[in-house]
């Protein structure tokens, strides 16, 4: 069909029509999913306790992911002589999760749902938030699936119980995790400097199963060694909060904190986890587009969705 991609002869640069997720195709029919990967948004930020503004996080990253898209058949990285997402690799963007303003358990049920059909039809879920609170509705969709060891990269525990009444918002969602049987364990990774959760959350988290460690930590430990903690043959769960990473290189987000994260040491923990574990759920959260007027932070989150895809894919032929 003329007009639909590099093989039929357009050149279709990154700035050239609709931002779906790597310019991949858009599937709306979430019953007719038909892919490895499915992409959907979730575009909710009503659990944020100070700076909104990551409902437009899908929209900036789905955006950012074209500058990547060249429509050729994958990305040959000379370091590690491969090549990431071939045309072997089915890729599609379901699209968002509908969201209703100010009502928490519809918006999260509506991204289980999502998250459920994905799952239904065999693809990884890969899911673009939002504030960190869309990892509960996440998590909840894995009910009737085998157990999962999460792997959490982020600057915040979030793992507070319950403050003020509050059970379902950003600083909550590893809590939540953990109280699931279907989660055998957390690994907490990145955790830093003055955090969302009291000292008691600290306590109670490595009582239910949470290894926690700070970037300082990780960087003496190593990679090896930071993610001892996921069992061997275990399925891992990957939520990524955008805070994980130092501010000076991705200052997009409604929490900041310093001292994070350079690119690099999360892409190696990511290829490593990769290689030693199987992936079946990936969440990357809390990229608020407004606070960054150089696109950077949109940008490293699409590349390092791109990249974990490409390492996930690879491992797995």
């Amino acid at each position: 069909m003329a007009g639909h991609g590099y093989e039929s002869g357009r050149l279709n640069l990154p700035f050239v029509g609709i931002s779906t997720f790597g310019k991949r195709h858009y599937v709306e029919d979430w019953s007719a999913i038909d892919a490895d990967v499915a992409i959907l948004g979730a575009p909710f930020d009503f659990g944020t306790q100070w700076r909104p503004g990551a409902r437009f996080g899908p929209r900036a990253v789905r955006e950012a992911s074209t500058l990547f898209s060249f429509g050729h058949a994958g990305a040959y990285d000379h370091e590690d002589d491969a090549i990431y997402l071939g045309s072997d690799v089915r890729i599609v963007d379901i699209g968002d999760a509908d969201i209703v303003h100010t009502d928490t358990t519809q918006s999260h049920a509506n991204i289980k749902s999502g998250v459920q059909d994905i799952l239904k039809a065999g693809a990884l879920p890969v899911v673009i938030g939002g504030d960190h609170s869309i990892n509960i509705p996440c998590i909840d969709a894995f009910d009737n699936q085998s157990d999962i060891h999460i792997l959490q990269i982020d600057a915040h525990l979030d793992f507070v119980d319950e403050r003020h009444g509050v059970r379902f918002g950003h600083g909550n969602p590893m809590r939540r995790a953990a109280e699931k049987p279907y989660v055998t364990g957390l690994t907490q990774l990145g955790i830093r400097n003055v955090s969302s959760t009291a000292k008691e959350g600290y306590e109670d988290a490595r009582n239910m199963g949470s290894t926690i460690l700070s970037v300082r930590q990780v960087r003496a430990a190593g990679i090896n060694k930071a993610l001892a903690s996921i069992p061997a043959g275990a399925k891992v769960y990957v939520t990524i909060d955008i805070d994980a990473f130092c501010p000076s290189i991705a200052p997009g987000t409604g929490t900041p904190s310093h001292g994070g994260f350079l690119y690099y040491e999360v892409l190696e923990i990511l290829q490593s986890v990769a290689k030693t574990n199987k992936v079946v759920g990936i969440d990357l959260v809390e990229v608020a587009p407004d606070y960054d007027p150089t696109g950077s932070t949109a940008i490293l989150a699409a590349q390092i969705l791109l990249n974990f895809l490409g390492f996930i894919f690879h491992f797995r032929a």
